[in-house]
């Protein structure tokens, strides 16, 4: 039997946490490993004490027809990234790696374009997280340096 190698192994956990994901249409996970060690978790779902769209069976965004990646202000969740920094200190996530992946919440299959939404680059940059790994296929990821997302900025306009 083989080994499976790190990142894997910790977009495999990643996986596992996306099982408690509340949303009617994707379903994603993240950890977060410092020093080896999962220092937090998290997955996309309605803030606590609220009620989630599986409850509820609605979703705004499905119903409007909006496209993944616009109109995350009509959605109920709080993305998985974000659940998983609010968990953690600071002081722990500085030089850390955040794993996500994501699934289709219908087919199952895996989302070959998973990545941080603009706002949660923003919680990752200020979290002090160094690298964010994200599954595309059971075995295939994106690997990112934050660092790229700062020095890249796309939020700013120069001109209009």
């Amino acid at each position: 039997m083989e080994r499976k190698d790190k990142i894997n192994y910790y977009l495999d956990i990643a996986d596992a946490v996306l099982l408690r994901s509340t949303c009617l249409r994707r379903r994603y996970g993240a950890i977060i490993v410092s020093n080896d060690e999962i220092i937090a978790t998290g997955y996309n779902g309605a803030p606590r004490g609220r009620k989630n769209c599986i409850d509820t069976q609605f979703c705004a965004r499905e119903t409007l027809q909006i496209p993944s990646g616009e109109r995350y202000e009509l959605c109920r969740s709080v993305h998985a990234e974000a659940n998983a920094i609010i968990s953690a200190a600071r002081s722990n996530m500085i030089g850390s790696t955040l794993y996500l992946s994501g699934r289709d919440v219908k087919t199952g299959k895996y989302l070959s374009d998973t990545t941080p939404c603009t706002m949660c680059r923003r919680l990752i940059i200020n979290a002090g997280i160094r690298r964010v790994v994200c599954r595309t296929g059971a075995q295939e990821y994106t690997m990112t340096n934050v660092r790229d997302w700062i020095f890249n900025d796309d939020s700013v306009i120069t001109r209009i």
